[in-house]
């Protein structure tokens, strides 16, 4: 009985000890298994939140100042040619942002679903979310080349009397928008580079074109090393060919650099529901951006009827912005495929801690910015070999106006987060209020009761406008993150 019973227990204690073996080295299978699946996962979905927007803004943002600062030596050089070329591109403005604003919204539309189905595992989809977005870029440019050949002309003739700036603007025009398809390219696969953690290479392109344009502009404008004095035409062929020459080297970087999967274009065939998810997120997106066209065009007729001065100052603004804008920008492209991808992966403290650290960040480049146009207006101005004229309307009109940046930053993160989270329509209805509902109607009713100088408060009105709006959202969207 006893010897029974030892062997009943010996028998158990093996089992036991065996158990105990297998359990071991099944718990450590599954810890390598845990650990081979978090080097394979995206790094979007591991790398510490800072660290990670860090990385994946910083080349943007380093690539962007570069844009503004080629938008700066542009006019800069457009001004020492003619205070009417100046006018002239001022005016042309809004054609340009529309260009920007259906490639870059297209882009986020192709960014949020190739960043979110990489979450999700699934590189069919971001393969034809990538190729689908190509298509629309070139279906894009073919609606620019036209309106280059039949619309420019009028386009400006609605503006100005003034034959001598409708006839330059036009010949700018008329160049850059029948070699868009430059910047139509550029953008989509800056946009794909960047949706699968490339962005680094998403700044070289950008760099490289921007450094091309700084350097053709004097030669072609002024006829430098034997080139012909072009004018304001020898600009928008600068502008035209670093374009051309970012797109090319971003067409590169994809078929060289990208691993996430193949862009090859061999069997592709438009997806109609591949497209309507890219527009669903990006038509929001375009429209949002293409206000900003129709509200400088209204708002350059507002300002025209005082003098061409103050649509000149509106032009400087904008160009001398980029330098603070452009890098927000830079943060939230940066910032965008991170939510979508933690989005797609259900990681959401991750989403939220992206979207405080990019608010934190922008908030403080705003702030940067306001310093600086508050103490700096004249400097600033006197870029543009400014006319006592420019300098009495453009000191007042700039402190005025930076007055925005307080609130501005966190705005524009909002925006950009609720695109990535696929509300591409809350980021529409913010920019309705702000340039349609609020900047237009208010420099209306300012500059018939008051006169040029309280126009510019039309600026900072709606930005608080915006944040009130914004708090209305964000309740909104809290339950989703």
């Amino acid at each position: 009985m006893f010897l029974e019973k030892h062997r009943i227990n010996y028998f158990y204690k093996i089992k036991r000890e065996d158990k105990k073996i297998n359990n071991t080295i099944n718990n450590s299978a599954a810890e390598k298994s845990k650990e081979t699946e978090a080097q394979q996962e995206n790094r979007m979905g591991t790398e510490p939140i800072g660290k990670l927007l860090f990385s994946m803004s910083m080349p943007i943002i380093a690539s962007m100042f570069i844009q503004a600062l080629y938008n700066i030596v542009d006019s800069m050089f457009v001004a020492r040619y003619s205070q009417d070329a100046l006018v002239a591109v001022s005016l042309a403005f809004p054609i340009q942002a529309l260009m920007i604003a259906v490639a870059s919204g297209t882009g986020i539309g192709i960014n949020a679903l190739l960043s979110r189905s990489l979450g999700e595992g699934k590189p069919k989809e971001a393969r034809a979310a990538a190729l689908n977005g190509v298509f629309l870029a070139l279906l894009s440019f073919l609606v620019f080349a036209l309106f280059g050949i039949f619309g420019s002309s009028s386009f400006f003739t609605n503006q100005t009397d003034n034959a001598n700036i409708a006839g330059l603007g036009n010949d700018y025009l008329h160049i850059v928008c029948l070699f868009s398809f430059g910047i139509m390219l550029e953008i989509t696969y800056e946009r794909i580079l960047q949706a699968t953690g490339n962005s680094f290479y998403s700044m070289i392109t950008q760099s490289i074109g921007a450094i091309m344009n700084i350097i053709l502009d004097p030669i072609l404008i002024f006829g430098l090393f034997g080139a012909p004095r072009l004018g304001i035409t020898g600009a928008a062929i600068a502008t035209v060919i670093g374009q051309i020459s970012a797109a090319l080297l971003a067409i590169y970087f994809n078929i060289t650099k990208n691993k996430e999967f193949s862009i090859s274009i061999k069997g592709f065939r438009p997806h109609l529901k591949t497209i309507a998810v890219i527009y669903s997120v990006g038509i929001p997106s375009i429209i949002m951006q293409s206000i900003t066209s129709v509200m400088v065009f209204f708002l350059n007729k507002i300002l025209i009827a005082f003098s061409e001065a103050a649509v000149t100052v509106l032009g400087v603004y904008f160009k001398v912005n980029s330098f603070i804008i452009y890098p927000v920008f830079g943060l939230t492209n940066g910032m965008i495929p991170v939510v979508a991808y933690n989005y797609g992966a259900q990681k959401h403290d991750r989403i939220i801690n992206t979207v405080k650290y990019s608010a934190i960040a922008s908030t403080l480049i705003m702030l940067i910015g306001l310093t600086i146009f508050q103490l700096l207006p004249a400097q600033l101005i006197g870029l543009f070999k400014a006319t006592e004229t420019l300098l009495t309307v453009g000191i007042p009109a700039l402190r005025i106006i930076s007055l925005c940046f307080i609130f501005a930053g966190f705005n524009i993160v909002l925006s950009s987060m609720y695109q990535a989270l696929g509300n591409g329509l809350y980021s529409l209805y913010l920019s309705v209020l702000r340039q349609l509902g609020i900047i237009l109607p208010v420099a209306y009713v300012l500059s018939k009761r008051f006169g040029l100088l309280y126009t510019w408060y039309c600026f900072p009105i709606a930005e608080v406008g915006a944040l009130l709006f914004n708090f209305f959202l964000l309740n909104k969207i809290r339950k989703k993150i």
